[in-house]
């Protein structure tokens, strides 16, 4: 059975239900969505989200809603001092806006154990992180996360990486850039989205995207793209695929997150990088024709 370990924060989400400031409640985070649909999108493997928790009703009521989704939740951590942060989304023609409240999320605690957290990671075939994950870590405990991934990888774990740039979770640029290209060093495949790598990293398209990443040391980079042409090179395999136009945008939350479920689960299962592209461009086309990050009728 392939054994997947996905890294990061899951949040409590509140999205908009339909009336006007009418909100539903639910669970949500980059890489806790990934994870979401890879239980769906590859059913015979296991799922496990590494993560830190409070000890209250809503975090009790987030691990049950985990094992109901097929996620493994015992590396889950839990912390009696801190509990889930929280976002809000507003929608504007389908293009979102985020508000948080996270400073006291237990998830910011996930590496401060590292004897755990690299006991969580044995085993693993693949091991999936985001820039997310580290944005929301202090420096010694994205120091503890390298250490804890690189030995997964020498194991025989495939590591895979989203940037997922959110600059406003680091405390400067230069930080943060430092910090997403150490994980790219340490990452068989790589996962950015191309309007935020051309904003803070200067790339002039897709494909300069792709060779700075394959410069770092991955053997496999992904170039999302919104709409536009995906980019890719994958272990040699180079090309470029067009997605077809979605009849409806309704709201592009976890767009990336469901991309990156939709290619890691048809290119671990055997699938030409293309063909796992072009399934990925599938899944993220439908969830994006839904409301909220988990949309449960992908195919």
């Amino acid at each position: 059975m392939t054994r997947v370990v996905s890294i990061g924060e899951c949040m409590v989400e509140m999205a908009p239900a339909g009336a006007a400031a009418t909100y539903g409640m639910s669970f949500a985070g980059d890489t806790f969505n990934t994870a979401w649909y890879l239980a769906r999108l590859a059913p015979g493997w296991q799922v496990d989200f590494l993560t830190a928790v409070g000890t209250d009703s809503i975090s009790d009521s987030f691990m049950s809603f985990a094992a109901e989704a097929g996620i493994g939740t015992r590396h889950m951590m839990r912390r009696a001092d801190r509990g889930l942060g929280l976002y809000l989304i507003e929608l504007t023609d389908g293009e979102r806006a985020f508000h948080y409240w996270r400073d006291t999320s237990a998830a910011r605690t996930l590496a401060d154990e590292e004897e755990l957290l690299t006991q969580s990671l044995q085993g693993a075939d693949i091991v999936f992180f985001s820039g997310i994950t580290l944005a929301i870590l202090s420096e010694e405990g994205r120091e503890v996360l390298f250490d804890a991934i690189s030995e997964a990888q020498a194991g025989g774990a495939v590591v895979a990486f989203d940037p997922n740039i959110r600059p406003r979770l680091w405390s400067d640029e230069d930080e943060m850039r430092g910090a997403i290209m150490e994980a790219a060093l340490s990452s068989d495949i790589v996962l950015p989205s191309y309007d935020e790598e051309a904003h803070h990293f200067g790339d002039a398209d897709p494909k300069d995207t792709v060779a700075r990443y394959l410069s770092a040391g991955a053997t496999s980079v992904v170039v999302k793209n919104g709409g536009g042409d995906v980019h890719f090179s994958c272990g040699g395999e180079a090309g470029v695929f067009t997605p077809s136009p979605v009849e409806k945008l309704v709201d592009t939350t976890a767009a990336g997150d469901s991309f990156n479920a939709g290619f890691l689960a048809h290119l671990i299962a055997g699938n030409s990088a293309d063909e796992a592209v072009a399934a990925a461009c599938a899944v993220s086309g439908q969830v994006i024709q839904a409301r909220g990050a988990l949309v449960d009728s992908i195919a």
